[in-house]
C-alpha cells in the first residue's frame, strides 16, 4: 500500500477531494483532505469557474498546467468538455509562449525524460526513471530544433512533447498512464538562452553529425528494448535532421514524424475537402509550396504520393509541383537543396525569365498555381497582388497561409475571403470563428495536425502495426472526406475541432482497417472496432489497485 502522500502526489492517482470515505480510510488520507467528498463533475465545475476568471490565456494555461501536474483523471474530464476552448491554450497557439518561458517558470517535470547527449550512459536508467514501472506504448520526442514557428528551444521544448500527447489523450483516448514525453537535449544555439543563467539546459551550441545521429539510434535502440508495444512520434525536429531520422527507422518500428507526415495527411485532407466543394480532380492542380522546409517538403511529397494513388506517372506529377523558398523558386542547378526539395526543384530552361523569379510574386505569375499552401512563417506574405492574381485564372483558388503562431501566418481568412469575393477555399494553421461575407457564414477549416495523429496512433496501437506506411497514411487523410457537409454554403474543407474525439475514432478505423489489409499487425486482431474501443481509456475515477 502507498502511502498517504506518495498517492496524494501521484497525478495518475490522485483524486483530491473526490476520494470517498472509504478510500480516505484505507489509504491514510483521514484529515489530510477538506471533509467534504466531491464528485468529478462537482471538482471540474469548480476548476471551470476559476479557469474563467484568469486572464490572459497564458494564464490560463498556467492554471491547466496545475490540474495537469496533480490531477490527470481530472484535467482530462474537464478537457474532454471544453474541447474548442482549451485546445489553442494546452497546444498551438498558447504553448509557444509556454516554451519561451519554460526554464524561466519551471515547477513540475511533467513526468517527462530529459535525455542529454553528454551523458549517453544514463539514458535507459532515466527511462526507467520516467517511465515508473508504467507500461510505455507512446513516446513523443523532440530535440527542439525547429518548434513551431518559433525556432531552436533546448530543452524548453520539452513542453511540446507534453502538449501533444495531451492532445492524443484528449482526442483519441490514450491512457495517459501509457504515454511518455521526451527531450534529447543536444544543446542549443539560440544565443538567448546560452546567455540565460536560468536556462535548464545543456548550454552549448548543438552537436551534429556522428555523434548526433549514435545518439539517436541509442535512443531508438533503448525504448524499443524497454516498451516493445511502442508507437514512436518525432517533433519539430530541424530540416537538416527530421527526414534523415525518419527514412532511417520507418520501415523497421512503428513510428511517425508529425512535422513532415501529419502536416501533409492534414493539408491533403483539405485539399480533398477543396476539391469536393469546387468538383475538380486532383490530378488537375497545379501545386506550388512556400517555405520548404521540413513540413513544406513533407506536405509536398503526401500530395505528390496522392498524385501517383490516383494514376499519374510519377513522370507527370512532378511536373504538377514547383517549391518557393527564400532564394525564390527553387531550381535544380542551386547547391543549396536539402534531398527532399531537389525532386520538385525546376529545371531555368522552362522559364524564359528564371533569373527574376526570386521572389514569391513573380514565382505565382509565371507558374499560375492552383493550390498555394504556406509553410513560411514569414506573415502577410499572400499579398492581395497573389491573391487576386490567382483568383484571375482560378474560379475556387485553394489558399491555406499554415503557419503559426498567429502572428506568422501567411494571410488573414478575413483578407482571402475579401480579395478573392468569397471563392478561395481556405484553410488555416490557426483556429477562426466563422466569419461573415456577404451574406453567407464562412466556417474556416483549421488544418491543425491534431484532426489526424491522435487517431492515427490509436489506430496503429489498436491494429498492432510493426509499421506505419503509405497507404495507412492515406486511409487516414481520405477518412475525413465523410465528416462535413461540403454542399452547404461556406463550408469548411476540415472538420471543425469540435468533432475531434469523433473524427479520431474514424481516422483509427481506416488506419487500423488498413494495417490490417496489409498484413501488417503483430498478432492477430480479430475485430479493430473492438480492439479501438478496448484501448480506449476514459477519464474518469477508478479503484486504486497498487
Amino acid at each position: 500500500m502507498k502511502k498517504a502522500y506518495e498517492i496524494l502526489n501521484n497525478p495518475f492517482l490522485n483524486k483530491g477531494t473526490a476520494f470517498t470515505k472509504e478510500e480516505r480510510k484505507k489509504f491514510g488520507l483521514m484529515g489530510l483532505l477538506p471533509p467534504y467528498v466531491q464528485t468529478i463533475e462537482e471538482q471540474a465545475e469548480q476548476a471551470y469557474g476559476q479557469f474563467q476568471k484568469k486572464s490572459p490565456l497564458i494564464e490560463k494555461r498556467h492554471f491547466l498546467m496545475e490540474i495537469f501536474n496533480t490531477n490527470r483523471t481530472l484535467f482530462y474530464y474537464l478537457f474532454s468538455q471544453h474541447v474548442v476552448e482549451f485546445m489553442p491554450i494546452v497546444y498551438d497557439p498558447v504553448i509557444a509562449e509556454s516554451i519561451e518561458n519554460y526554464s524561466e517558470l519551471f515547477v513540475n517535470p511533467q513526468n517527462a525524460a530529459f535525455l542529454s547527449i553528454d551523458e549517453p550512459e544514463s539514458m535507459e536508467e532515466t527511462l526507467k526513471n520516467a517511465a515508473d514501472g508504467r507500461e510505455i506504448q507512446l513516446i513523443v520526442v523532440t530535440d527542439a530544433e525547429g518548434i513551431l514557428g518559433i525556432g531552436d528551444w533546448g530543452t524548453n521544448g520539452v513542453d511540446i512533447s507534453v502538449g501533444k500527447l495531451m492532445v492524443y489523450t484528449a482526442a483519441a483516448g490514450i491512457n495517459p498512464e501509457s504515454v511518455l514525453p521526451v527531450v534529447l537535449d543536444v544543446g542549443t544555439n539560440r544565443e538567448s538562452l546560452l546567455n540565460d543563467p536560468l536556462y535548464l539546459g545543456n548550454r552549448h551550441n548543438r552537436i551534429r553529425g556522428d555523434r548526433y545521429y549514435d545518439f539517436i539510434d541509442k535512443f531508438v535502440q533503448t525504448v524499443e528494448k524497454l516498451f516493445p508495444k511502442l508507437y514512436l512520434h518525432w517533433e519539430d525536429f530541424g530540416r537538416s535532421n527530421a527526414a534523415n531520422i525518419l527514412n532511417k527507422y520507418k520501415e523497421n518500428i512503428a513510428t511517425f514524424n508529425d512535422d513532415i507526415q501529419g502536416t501533409g495527411i492534414i493539408t491533403l485532407a483539405g485539399i480533398l475537402g477543396g476539391l469536393k466543394i469546387s468538383g475538380e480532380k486532383l490530378t488537375n492542380q497545379k501545386y506550388m509550396c512556400f517555405g520548404a522546409g521540413t513540413a513544406g517538403a513533407g506536405i509536398t511529397r503526401r500530395i505528390f504520393d496522392e498524385m501517383v494513388q490516383e494514376g499519374l506517372s510519377e513522370e507527370e506529377a512532378y511536373k504538377r509541383f514547383y517549391m518557393v523558398d527564400k532564394q525564390g523558386l527553387l531550381f535544380d542547378d542551386m547547391d543549396d537543396l536539402t534531398p527532399e526539395q531537389k525532386p520538385f526543384a525546376r529545371k531555368r530552361s522552362e522559364f524564359p525569365n528564371a533569373d527574376e523569379l526570386t521572389n514569391l510574386t513573380a514565382a505565382v505569375k509565371a507558374v499560375h498555381p492552383t493550390i498555394l499552401v504556406g509553410t513560411s512563417t514569414v506573415p502577410g506574405t499572400f499579398t492581395k497582388e497573389i491573391v487576386q492574381e490567382m483568383a484571375s485564372y482560378k474560379e475556387r483558388p485553394i489558399i491555406f497561409p499554415l503557419s503559426n503562431p498567429t502572428k506568422l501566418a501567411e494571410a488573414t481568412a478575413q483578407d482571402l475571403l475579401e480579395w478573392t469575393d468569397g471563392k478561395a477555399l481556405i484553410a488555416t494553421g490557426i483556429p477562426y470563428d466563422p466569419i461573415e461575407f456577404k451574406g453567407i457564414t464562412y466556417e474556416i477549416g483549421q488544418a491543425n495536425n491534431a484532426l489526424i495523429y491522435p487517431g492515427l496512433g490509436l489506430g496503429v496501437l489498436a491494429s498492432e502495426a510493426r509499421i506505419l506506411t503509405d497507404k495507412m497514411i492515406s486511409a487516414a487523410a481520405h477518412s475525413l472526406g465523410g465528416i462535413v457537409d461540403t454542399s452547404k454554403p461556406g463550408a469548411a474543407v476540415l472538420p471543425p475541432v469540435s468533432k475531434l474525439t469523433e473524427f479520431s475514432e474514424t481516422v483509427a478505423l481506416a488506419v487500423g482497417k488498413c494495417a490490417l489489409e496489409e498484413k501488417l499487425n503483430k498478432k492477430p486482431v480479430d475485430d479493430i472496432e473492438k480492439a479501438i474501443k478496448a484501448l480506449k481509456w476514459k477519464a474518469e475515477y477508478n479503484e486504486i489497485k497498487k
